[in-house]
C-alpha cells in the first residue's frame, strides 16, 4: 500500500494542466465503470417540480429522478458546508474526520475517495467548489487562496476554488498553476461547459475516469442569469406552511432568486447529461446528484441550515447506474447519510472501502439486493454549537432520523420529536408528551446505538475545541446571538 506521501508525489507528477493523467495500476482486468459525481450547495430535497413543489422548474432532474434509484430520507448528518464534503470524501462522520466547524483544514487519517479510486486505475477530476482547504486562522482567510496538490486529496484535473459566492465574477485555480482565473459569465454554466469537455476527452482514453462538479448555487446570495431571474419576477409563490406569515414578504424575495438559480441548475443538468450521452459511456457511468445540505428558507421561522428541520438536514440523493440499477427509477427508504457517499459509489465500482471508513456502502439496495445490517436510523449532530448555529441561540445536539420520525437531543435533554408522517412540516413537537413516551423510548435507543458505535461521548462543544487546538475558532466568530423564532414553542425545551 501506497504512504500518503508516495501517493500524493506520483499522482503529482502524473497530473498536467488540462490533460488527462495516467493510472497508478496498470493492467486492469476490466474497466470499471465511469463515475460522474455531481453536489449543489443548500439544495433541500423538497424542491423540485416532480415532488410537488409549484415553485420548482427542474424538468431535467424530474426526468433523471424517473431513471434513478432516489434515497427519499437522505439526510446530511452535519448540515454545513465543509462538514458534508468532508464526510463524501472520508466515508467518516465529523468528529472522526476533524471537520465539525465550518473551515477547518481536512486533514485525512486515511484514503480519501479519490485517493482509493486512483489506485484502483482511475483518472479523477475536480471542478468547482472545494472548501475543504481550510483557513487555519478562523478568518475565512484561505477561501480565495490557491490549493496545493497536497490538499487535493487525490484529484488530479483540477479547476477549483476554495469557497467564493461571487458566482458571476467566480474565481478558481487551474492544475498547479497559482495565477487566479475566472469562470466567464456564470459560474456553475462554465464549469458545467468545462466538465462536459473532460468527459469528451475522458471517454476516449482505456481509463474510467471519475469527476466530481461542485456548483455553488442555490446558495445565498440567490442569484442567476436575468433570463432565469425572469421566470421569477412577477410570479405568485407557494410557501411551505412552516414559514411564517409575518414573514412571507422576506421569504419571497429569497425564494425568487433560490429557485432561479435551480432553474439555471436544472438548465445545466441537461447540459452535463447530453455531454455524458454524445460521449458514448452514459451506460457505463454512475451518476451522482446531491446536494451538501438544505436550506430553510426562513421555515420554522430560520434562514439557512446548521439546524435539525428537513429542510435543512434533508438532501435530494439520485443515483443511476444503468448496469446494476435494473429497471425504470424507483424510491428506496433507507436513511443514508452523507458518509454513506463513498462506500457507497465504491461498491458500485466493485471496490471495498477503506479501513477507517465509518459509513455503509448502500450499493445493494441500487441493485435490488438485500443490505446486511441495514440499519433503521440516520445520525444527525451539531457537535459544537457555532457560528450561524451559536446565532440562533442553539446548544449542541445529537439525534436520530427514521423512515417516519425526528428525534432530536440538546446538550441539556430530550429537545424535538416530530411525527415526520402525520406532520410533514413539523409543526407539532410531541417531545416528552405520554402518549408519544414509547416512540421517544425507541427513538432515544436508536441515538444510544450509534453514539456508541461512533464513539460519540456527546460533550459540551468546548471539550471537542479545547482538545483539538481549535478555542481561536470560537473566539473569532464571537459569542452566542440569541434570536426568537416566531413559532416560539420548539424551543421550550432547549
Amino acid at each position: 500500500m501506497l504512504t500518503r506521501k508516495e501517493f500524493l508525489r506520483q499522482s503529482t507528477a502524473l497530473a498536467v494542466a488540462g490533460t488527462l493523467p495516467g493510472g497508478l495500476v496498470a493492467g486492469t482486468p476490466a474497466k470499471r465503470p465511469n463515475i460522474l459525481f455531481v453536489i449543489v450547495d443548500e439544495w433541500r430535497a423538497q424542491a423540485f417540480g416532480a415532488l410537488g413543489d409549484r415553485n420548482a422548474h427542474t424538468p431535467a432532474l424530474d426526468r433523471f429522478r424517473r431513471q434513478s434509484v432516489s434515497f427519499d430520507n437522505a439526510v446530511a448528518c452535519l448540515p454545513v458546508c465543509s462538514q458534508s464534503r468532508a464526510s463524501f470524501l472520508t466515508g467518516q462522520y465529523p468528529l472522526t474526520n476533524g471537520v465539525y466547524i465550518t473551515d477547518v483544514p481536512l486533514k485525512p487519517s486515511g484514503e480519501t475517495l479519490a485517493e482509493a479510486l486512483v489506485k484502483a486505475g482511475y483518472q479523477t477530476g475536480y471542478i468547482g467548489k472545494w472548501h475543504l482547504y481550510g483557513s487555519p486562522k478562523g478568518r475565512y482567510e484561505r477561501r480565495l487562496s490557491y490549493i496545493p496538490p497536497e490538499s487535493r486529496f487525490g484529484f488530479q484535473y483540477w479547476k477549483a476554488l476554495e469557497c467564493g459566492h461571487d458566482y458571476n465574477k467566480s474565481r478558481y485555480y487551474e492544475g498547479d498553476d497559482p495565477t487566479p482565473r475566472y469562470w466567464p459569465g456564470y459560474d456553475a454554466i462554465a464549469q458545467t461547459q468545462d466538465a462536459v469537455g473532460y468527459i469528451q476527452r475522458a471517454s476516449q482514453t482505456d481509463q474510467p475516469f471519475f469527476l466530481t462538479l461542485s456548483l455553488g448555487p442555490p446558495h445565498f446570495p440567490y442569484t442567476a442569469p436575468e433570463r432565469y431571474k425572469a421566470m421569477y419576477r412577477d410570479r405568485p409563490l407557494d410557501f411551505r406552511p412552516n414559514v411564517p406569515e409575518a414573514l412571507h414578504g422576506q421569504a419571497a424575495e429569497e425564494m425568487r432568486g433560490y429557485y432561479a438559480a435551480i432553474a439555471a441548475l436544472d438548465d445545466c443538468f441537461a447540459t452535463l447529461m447530453a455531454g455524458l450521452e454524445a460521449s458514448g459511456v452514459a451506460d457505463d457511468t454512475i451518476v451522482l446528484f446531491t446536494a451538501d445540505h438544505g436550506d430553510m428558507l426562513w421555515s420554522q421561522g430560520l434562514q439557512h441550515k446548521h439546524v435539525p428541520w428537513d429542510e435543512a438536514i434533508r438532501v435530494p440523493f439520485m443515483i443511476r447506474y444503468p448496469r446494476q440499477s435494473r429497471g425504470r427509477g424507483r424510491s428506496v427508504p433507507a436513511p443514508l447519510n452523507s458518509p454513506d457517499v463513498m462506500p457507497t459509489l465504491l461498491g458500485l465500482a466493485g471496490l471495498p472501502a477503506p479501513s477507517g471508513v465509518q459509513g455503509l456502502d448502500y450499493s445493494p439496495l441500487i441493485r435490488r439486493e438485500p443490505m446486511a445490517a441495514m440499519p433503521r436510523s440516520a445520525y444527525l449532530a451539531i457537535p459544537v454549537s457555532f457560528a450561524d448555529a451559536r446565532a440562533h441561540g442553539f446548544a449542541e445536539y445529537r439525534g436520530v432520523r427514521t423512515e417516519r420520525y425526528t428525534y432530536i437531543r440538546s446538550i441539556k435533554g430530550p429537545w424535538l420529536l416530530y411525527d415526520n408522517r402525520k406532520d410533514p412540516y413539523q409543526k407539532h413537537n410531541l417531545v416528552d408528551q405520554p402518549a408519544m413516551a414509547e416512540v421517544q423510548k425507541a427513538c432515544e435507543a436508536q441515538l444510544t446505538l450509534w453514539l456508541d458505535r461512533l464513539g460519540d461521548q456527546f460533550l459540551p462543544g468546548d471539550a471537542y475545541l479545547r482538545r483539538d487546538g481549535l478555542g481561536h475558532y470560537l473566539e473569532v466568530q464571537g459569542g452566542i446571538k440569541p434570536v426568537v423564532s416566531p413559532w416560539g414553542d420548539w424551543r421550550s425545551t432547549m
